[in-house]
């Protein structure tokens, strides 16, 4: 190229300058191929009409960015035309859209004769071609839109001006419909099936079964072969002796609380109704009564526990609770979940379980193995039946007592006893046992 000689030709082709073209929102498939049709002003006696130029094309574009076509400029020549598939393009020389560097610069185009060496410079503009869509639709009837509801008018807005990431969501949600319409229509056939099978009878009983197994999973070693109650579910495996040390600053106060103290604590509700009527019975002894003061401290720090659901804090009861405490509580009766990108701690149903078998085992130590469990299902905010298919698997034998704690006198407490020999765990009727799988 340096050592080409050179002739300008701007002058004789000032009517007919040569067009730079690039494409405004795609990448070009094939540019040796590409096909344009010029159109020129007709009022050729204006001085500033006579020079307009609308450039058209017709052609693929790959899906791209103008970055990547601002690369790929081609040469137009006036004397093609193309008619291939895909959108038509133009791009103009005047007008609000014009590009503002043709009137800042100019532009050369160079043709270069590879046997005599010689290079003719023409004129140039720009052109940046934009897709042109028809105006010629056919207004929508809208009757059938009024009819639409909220969801639907919203969902096809999204369509029409929704941005990627809307559309994709909107894309996902109408999979997922017809995915659970599907799943729906096969689940209740099976179920139909089944009850046609079995009868609604023999499934309650399969219901049933599956709850004693479930809650058992979550329960406390269990010695059945223990010569005494105590033994049975030991006190080791509800508090480890390190566990049991750490309880001994935080269960000061109550160790210590007078009857004013009680009184407060029952006005403030500061503490659940079975520990409040508990500490009205602290025994004399100072050793045991460090000990309830103790094991009440931690069931009353469990059943609040049990109230939470999410765990958004590192120690979610508070700085007095100790380090080793919080974590116990965060191993042993939280699920694991991830939601919104991060992994959160979660107090589940089957958890909540867990925590409600480990209070009525407490509750059982410290009233020597005989418990009401109403006051306990109030504390926790349980159903009657929850609380008494956890007794049921812990080996206690249920009772009825009239009046009690928290309740009026007319109505019928429940009772749970940890007494020797254990109730046997027996199928429903009818049923045999099915084994576990690992």
């Amino acid at each position: 190229m340096a050592a080409a000689t050179w002739r300008y030709r701007g002058d004789l082709e000032a009517e007919r300058p040569a067009a730079l073209v690039r494409f405004a929102n795609g990448r070009l498939r094939s540019p040796e191929s590409l096909r344009f049709t010029v159109y020129r002003s007709r009022d050729t006696a204006h001085p500033r009409k006579r020079h307009r130029r609308i450039l058209a094309s017709r052609t693929k574009i790959w899906e791209g960015t103008t970055h990547a076509c601002c690369k790929n400029a081609v040469i137009a020549m006036y004397d093609k035309v193309s008619e291939t598939e895909r959108l038509c393009y133009v791009g103009h020389n005047f007008g609000s859209g014009v590009m503002r560097c043709n009137s800042l610069c100019r532009y050369f185009v160079g043709v270069l004769d590879k046997d005599s060496g010689q290079m003719e410079v023409y004129n140039a503009e720009m052109f940046n071609m934009q897709p042109l869509l028809s105006d010629n639709l056919i207004p929508d009837d809208t009757k059938d839109y009024q009819k639409k509801s909220y969801r639907e008018k919203v969902d096809l807005c999204i369509e029409a001006f929704g941005t990627s990431k809307q559309k994709r969501a909107l894309s996902s949600r109408r999979m997922n419909a017809v995915g659970n319409d599907i799943v729906s229509t096969a689940v209740t056939k099976a179920a139909a099936n089944i009850i046609d099978a079995k009868g609604v009878t023999a499934l309650m009983q399969d219901v049933a079964q599956d709850d004693v197994q479930t809650i058992s999973a979550f329960l406390p070693p269990c010695h059945e072969d223990a010569d005494r109650p105590e033994h049975v579910y030991k006190f080791e495996d509800i508090l480890s002796p390190t566990e049991y040390e750490a309880l001994r600053v935080p269960a000061a106060a109550l160790a210590s609380a007078t009857a004013e103290d009680i009184a407060k604590k029952a006005e403030e509700r500061s503490h659940c109704s079975f520990v409040l009527e508990e500490l009205k019975f602290l025994p004399a002894d100072e050793k045991s009564r460090d000990h309830k003061a103790r094991c009440l401290w931690f069931l009353d720090t469990l059943i609040k526990f049990s109230h939470l659901k999410v765990i958004k804090k590192k120690h979610p009861m508070g700085p007095e609770c100790p380090h080793i405490i919080s974590r116990k509580l965060m191993k042993n009766f939280t699920s694991l979940t991830y939601n919104n990108g991060s992994v959160q701690n979660l107090v589940s149903a089957s958890m909540k379980a867990k925590i409600t078998a480990y209070v009525i085992l407490l509750a059982l130590h410290i009233n020597n193995f005989q418990t009401d469990l109403t006051v306990l299902q109030n504390d926790m905010k349980l159903q009657e039946s929850r609380i008494l298919d956890i007794a049921k698997a812990l080996r206690l034998k249920i009772s009825k007592a009239k009046g009690g704690l928290g309740l009026e006198n007319d109505q019928n407490h429940k009772l749970g006893t940890l007494s020797l020999p254990l109730p046997m765990q027996k199928a429903p009727a009818g049923q045999r046992k099915r084994k576990k799988i690992n």
